[in-house]
C-alpha cells in the first residue's frame, strides 16, 4: 500500500507541474532561460576544470597518496578514511557537488564503506569561498567584510556536523582500520599512488580523455536540475502556493522572533541556494537577521542542490536521507553562529534579539574579539559546545590511536 500510495503521489505531482507549465509557459520559459544563463555564465566556468582534475587525479592515484598521508587525522577526527581529506578539499575549492561526485566514485571503486561515505558526505558539502565572498558578500550584500563573517560560520558548521556524524551508525563498520606507524606514512603514501596508477593503466591522453566527457556529462545533469528547479521556483509564485510552502517557516519566525519580509527568502532558498540568498540579501529586515538566514540558505543548498546529489549518487548504496539531516543541522549551526559572529565583532546590533533564548549581547562584549568571547563561554554557549566537543573528540582520537600504537 505504501508503494502505491508512493507511486501515486508522484504521479499526481508530475501531472500538477506539466498543467502549470501550461498555465504560465511565458514564466516558464523566461525561469529557465535564467537557470541555463547562470549555469552558462557561472557554473559551468567554475565548475568544469574541478572536475576534469579531479579525475586524473583520481586515476594517477594522487587521492591514494593524501588518502594515506591523512589517515591518522581523518580517522580520530570524523572516523572516515584518509581519503576524506580529499573530498573535503575539493568541496571547499569547488562547491556544491564536487564532494558528492568524487564521494560516489570513491565508493563504486570500493575505497569506503557505506556508511563512510555518508560521513563524508555530511560535512564536505560545502560552498566554495568564492561563491560565499563573491557572489553572496560582494555581489549580493554589497559589503565585502560580510564574506568573512559568513565563510567563518559556514566551516565552523561544517565541521560541527562532521564531529557530530563521526558518531553516525558506528556498530554497522565492518572492520576495524589496521593501524600503521606514523614513521613509514611518506613511504606507505608513495607505494599507494604508484599501485593506483599501475591498476588503472591507462594512457594520460585516454585519461584526459575520459575525465573531460565524464565531466561534461555531469555538468549537462546539474544544468538541467538548476533549468527545472529555477522553474519550480518561479511556478509556485506563479499560481499562488507561496502562502501554502511559507505557512510552516511563518510559524517557526513567529516563534523566533525573525522579520516576516524574509520568509519569501526561505521559500527561494528551499529550492534554489541563489534564488534564496539573493532575496534575503533585498528583504527589509535587520542586517543580522538577513546575513543569518542567508547563511542558513547556503548551508542547506536548495532542494535543487539536493537533486544533484542525487543524480550523482545513483548507482551506489549511499543513502540521501542522512545527507538531508546533516544539510539541515548545518543551516541550524551556520545560523546560530552567524548571529553570534556578528554580534561579537561589533557589525550589528542585537537589542531586538533573533532567538529569544540567547538574549541582547552586552555591550562591553563587543570590544573583544571572536575567540576571546569563546574562551569566556557566557557569551557564547554554542561556541563554547562546539569547541569542546571539537578538543574532547580530538584527544580521544589521538588516545586510541597512541594505545593501538
Amino acid at each position: 500500500m505504501r508503494a502505491k500510495l508512493t507511486a501515486v503521489f508522484w504521479a499526481l505531482a508530475i501531472v500538477f507541474l506539466t498543467l502549470c507549465l501550461v498555465y504560465d509557459p511565458s514564466a516558464a520559459l523566461t525561469s529557465a532561460r535564467d537557470g541555463l544563463t547562470l549555469f552558462m555564465t557561472v557554473v559551468f566556468p567554475s565548475l568544469f576544470a574541478f572536475f576534469v582534475l579531479s579525475e586524473i587525479m583520481l586515476a594517477l592515484g594522487v587521492v591514494h597518496f593524501i588518502g594515506v598521508l591523512f589517515e591518522p587525522l581523518m580517522r580520530p577526527l570524523f572516523n572516515v578514511p584518509g581519503e576524506g581529506a580529499f573530498v573535503l578539499s575539493m568541496g571547499l575549492a569547488a562547491g556544491y557537488p564536487m564532494d558528492a561526485v568524487i564521494t560516489a566514485r570513491f565508493r563504486k571503486q570500493g575505497m569506503c564503506s557505506r556508511v563512510e561515505a555518508e560521513r563524508m558526505l555530511a560535512f564536505s558539502n560545502t560552498a566554495d569561498p568564492l561563491f560565499i565572498f563573491g557572489a553572496v558578500a560582494v555581489g549580493m550584500f554589497g559589503m565585502p567584510l560580510l564574506g568573512k563573517t559568513m565563510a567563518i560560520a559556514h566551516y565552523i558548521g561544517a565541521l560541527a556536523v562532521g564531529l557530530i556524524f563521526r558518531f553516525y551508525r558506528r556498530g554497522e563498520e565492518v572492520a576495524k582500520p589496521e593501524r600503521h606507524d606514523l614513521r613509514t606514512l611518506f613511504p606507505r603514501a608513495i607505494d599507494a599512488l604508484v599501485k593506483a596508477q599501475k591498476e588503472d593503466g591507462r594512457t594520460f591522453g585516454q585519461l584526459l580523455g575520459d575525465a573531460v566527457t565524464d565531466s561534461v556529462k555531469t555538468l549537462a545533469m546539474i544544468c538541467g536540475f538548476i533549468m527545472l528547479f529555477s522553474t519550480m521556483v518561479k511556478m509556485v509564485e506563479v499560481i499562488g502556493l507561496y502562502n501554502l510552502v511559507a505557512a510552516p517557516f511563518a510559524l517557526v519566525f513567529k516563534l523566533v522572533g525573525l522579520d516576516p519580509s524574509l520568509l519569501k527568502s526561505v521559500v527561494a532558498g528551499l529550492f534554489e541556494i541563489d534564488l534564496g540568498a539573493l532575496a534575503a540579501a533585498q528583504a527589509s529586515a535587520p542586517l543580522v537577521q538577513k546575513v543569518a538566514i542567508a547563511g542558513a540558505i547556503i548551508a542547506w543548498s536548495g532542494l535543487s542542490v539536493h537533486g544533484q546529489v542525487a543524480s550523482v549518487l545513483m548507482g551506489t548504496d549511499i543513502r540521501m536521507g542522512p545527507y538531508a539531516v546533516a544539510r539541515l543541522l548545518h543551516a541550524v549551526v551556520a545560523f546560530v553562529v552567524t548571529v553570534f559572529l556578528m554580534g561579537a565583532s561589533g557589525t550589528a546590533s542585537l537589542t531586538n534579539p533573533i532567538l529569544p533564548v540567547l538574549g541582547p549581547l552586552p555591550s562591553h562584549l563587543h570590544t573583544y574579539g571572536f575567540w576571546e568571547l569563546l574562551w569566556r563561554g557566557s557569551a557564547a554557549p554554542i561556541g563554547l559546545v562546539i569547541g569542546l566537543m571539537a578538543v574532547g573528540t580530538l584527544a580521544v582520537g589521538i588516545r586510541r590511536v597512541v594505545v593501538r600504537r
